[in-house]
């Protein structure tokens, strides 16, 4: 699976935006996306007592502004993102459009936020970017309200 596909090639987009000085240039779209996959073995040794890592919340925040993106160019509707973390690794992430709210996810043990394989990540991208699109075509016309 190739990063400048599907919704990984949406997240590399992101992490590639974010890139206000052009530190990332070099590196390549799988090295950009290496970070995103944690091994069982990677997570258990991650302490949750912990306050989150900057790095950490950032690839959080462009996961799910990643999955916004790619609900905003699938629908036409303009998307928002919000996350709220608490420093333990607590929080809420929302994803709007217009007055409707496409997407809610509960995070718990943000410290160990990743994925086992590409594979699963693209997959769960995918997946949330579908559930986000069927909200906007169902309810249409308050996805699109900006009153």
């Amino acid at each position: 699976m190739t990063a400048k596909t599907g919704f990984l090639g949406d997240l590399v987009d992101q992490l590639r935006a974010g890139d206000t000085y052009g530190q990332l240039e070099r590196f390549s779209d799988e090295d950009l996306l290496r970070p995103f996959i944690v091994t069982r073995e990677q997570r258990r040794e991650i302490a949750v007592n912990c306050d989150i890592d900057a790095a950490v919340e950032g690839r959080v925040r462009s996961f799910y502004q990643a999955v916004a993106a790619a609900t905003e160019k699938a629908t036409g509707a303009f998307t928002t993102t919000v996350l709220d973390l608490s420093h333990e690794g607590f929080g809420r992430v929302i994803i709007c459009a217009g007055r409707l709210v496409v997407l809610s996810d509960a995070l718990r043990d943000v410290q160990r936020f990743g994925f086992g394989s590409m594979d699963e990540l693209s997959a769960r991208g995918e997946s949330l970017v579908t559930g986000a699109t069927k909200q906007i075509e169902r309810w249409n016309e308050v996805a699109r309200d900006d009153s």
